[in-house]
């Protein structure tokens, strides 16, 4: 079983529209609605790759009901705890060039008494995980160190652990020492200082990191691991939406660590899963033809070690 954690849950909605215009009315001619935040998204990848899964973290009120009622259906396991807040929603707006703009509300606050029964939950949970991605944003109420706290934990646990964050909780969460880190090229920016995504991987790494492994957009990934550095980058330029592109990617990484596939194989399937994500008519879910076509044609190639 693979646990994912989501402490800052949302509802997706995609509005499509026929262009985007500054202080004009528009038209909607399609909505859709998701259960969404970044582990649910991996959760639903993961499902759909065959593998068994567990999403935990919070969803209340109206929008928590409606989320996770679209999720029953999706195969991952929902052990979400509850909150008083209410969820909170996400609007991505596409338009027919491919071009999303995203509205992201803030979550709900989280008591004392939710982070306590989470983290009982959690524990739990972790008794019987292969392995656990930790994802997203914290909502309000919860301790920036909280990440680095259920890294720890899992580490006591002998269960791999990914960490898949921004800002200061990634910054906290890696001196956690994680098994492997995902962030994008700006988020790594951040972290490290540096634009070189060698430079800052390999830096990502001594601050903590086992693995690193950094999206580059339409360069691929970099993965800075113990076994060597490789790059991974789809055939050519996609168009479309990116949302859940990270999260696909994650899945991949995860079903590859717990399938014990080599790194190039993990990062061919990483890479091809976040493409198809991008080519898929609704934010944050895969196109599986797309997906099949792509995998056998990602370039992955060994970097030197230095940079």
């Amino acid at each position: 079983m693979i646990l994912t954690v989501t402490l800052n849950t949302a509802l997706d909605i995609t509005y499509r529209v026929g262009a985007l215009t500054r202080h004009a009315s528009h038209p909607v001619s399609e909505v859709r609605e998701r259960p969404g935040g970044k582990g649910l998204n991996v959760a639903r990848v993961l499902a759909a790759l065959g593998h068994e899964t567990v999403v935990t973290g919070f969803a209340g009120g109206p929008t928590g009901a409606v989320l996770r009622e679209l999720l029953a259906p999706l195969a991952p396991h929902d052990a979400l705890v509850p909150t008083a807040g209410t969820t909170r929603r996400t609007i991505a707006v596409v338009d027919d060039a491919g071009d999303t703009t995203q509205l992201n509300e803030p979550g709900p606050a989280v008591t004392a008494e939710e982070w306590a029964m989470f983290l009982s939950s959690y524990a739990s949970h972790l008794r019987d995980a292969e392995a656990v991605a930790l994802c997203g944003s914290l909502p309000p109420g919860i301790h920036v160190g909280a990440y680095a706290e259920l890294i720890r934990r899992a580490r006591g646990a002998g269960v791999p652990v990914l960490l898949d964050t921004s800002g200061e909780p990634l910054r906290r969460g890696i001196a956690a020492r994680p098994d492997l880190v995902k962030p994008n090229a700006d988020e790594l920016a951040k972290l490290t200082g540096s634009r070189e995504p060698l430079r800052a991987t390999r830096d990502a790494r001594r601050r903590g990191a086992h693995t690193v492994v950094a999206s580059l957009g339409a360069d691929g990934v970099l993965a800075a691991t113990p076994d060597g550095v490789w790059q991974a980058i789809p055939p050519a330029p996609l168009k479309g939406n990116p949302t859940g592109a990270g999260d696909s990617a994650v899945a991949g990484l995860l079903s590859g660590l717990v399938e014990q596939l080599a790194w190039p194989d993990r990062l061919s399937r990483a890479v091809a899963l976040s493409a198809a994500t991008v080519l898929a008519p609704a934010a944050g879910e895969f196109d599986a033809g797309a997906y099949e076509d792509l995998l056998p044609r990602i370039a992955v190639t060994e970097r030197p070690a230095a940079a």
